[in-house]
């Protein structure tokens, strides 16, 4: 709730600043107001694609300590326990993974089977890692197999696809950075001129052909702006 309060007042106030820059009459924010709601998706996804990123990483963690406790002797249910007790020294209470594995265990003591739960978080997270550990987990647990090495190998798989993942945002971070820069320049050059030369665009504020054409312009401008959004976003 706190999110979507947040990115609605942002999408107000991108209104407000669009139509000062682009149409400077009253009327026009209420027409704006799809432009709005799509910076409100746009942050929510983002939200929600930053949300995963973190719960690929502390899967990973999560991986490592069930692996541990297997490998000490521990029967599965007691090894996602301890992985819960593990992971709540690492993390705070109101990280991904932590409420996971706390539902996790909840559903345990009402007899709910391990696999099914790993499943189940793999249709919640949308991960892809998380996915794919479910499903093989899921079929090594009915025909017995070696759940420690499972575990391991895909630990080991996780890691490797992280770090190159990270070594790709490393290299692109710069490209990033000046794709934002390039995104704002032609907001700041209009009201540039707006505070510095304002007679030089009254030609296009007031009138219906002023409104027509700074639409077009505008149009161009959020086009742009999520072409350089995408041509920057990579997905490993």
């Amino acid at each position: 709730m706190l999110e979507w309060i947040r990115y609605g007042g942002e999408g107000l106030l991108l209104c407000i600043a669009i139509d000062y820059l682009f149409y400077s009459v009253w009327w026009m924010i209420f027409l704006l107001i799809p432009v709005g709601i799509w910076w409100v998706l746009q942050r929510k996804n983002a939200c929600q694609i930053k949300r995963k990123q973190r719960l690929n990483l502390q899967f990973k963690d999560a991986l490592s300590a069930l692996r541990i406790s297997l490998q000490a002797g521990y029967s599965l249910e007691n090894a996602v326990l301890e992985t819960y007790k593990d992971l709540q020294k690492i993390y705070q209470s109101q990280d991904e993974i932590v409420q996971e594995f706390r539902y996790l265990v909840r559903q345990m003591r009402i007899q709910v089977p391990v696999e099914q739960l790993f499943v189940e978080l793999s249709d919640r997270s949308g991960v892809e890692d998380i996915e794919n550990f479910a499903s093989v987990f899921s079929i090594a647990k009915r025909t017995g197999g070696n759940l420690a090495a499972i575990l391991e190998q895909t630990a080991v798989r996780l890691s490797d696809k992280i770090d190159v993942k990270k070594e790709i945002e490393a290299s692109i971070a710069s490209k990033k950075f000046e794709q934002n820069i390039m995104a704002l320049m032609p907001a700041g050059i209009i009201l540039y001129m707006r505070i510095c030369s304002p007679d030089f665009l009254n030609g296009l504020y007031g009138n219906m052909l002023g409104i027509a054409i700074m639409t077009v312009c505008l149009g161009i401008y959020l086009g742009a702006y999520q072409l350089g959004r995408k041509i920057v976003t990579i997905e490993v």
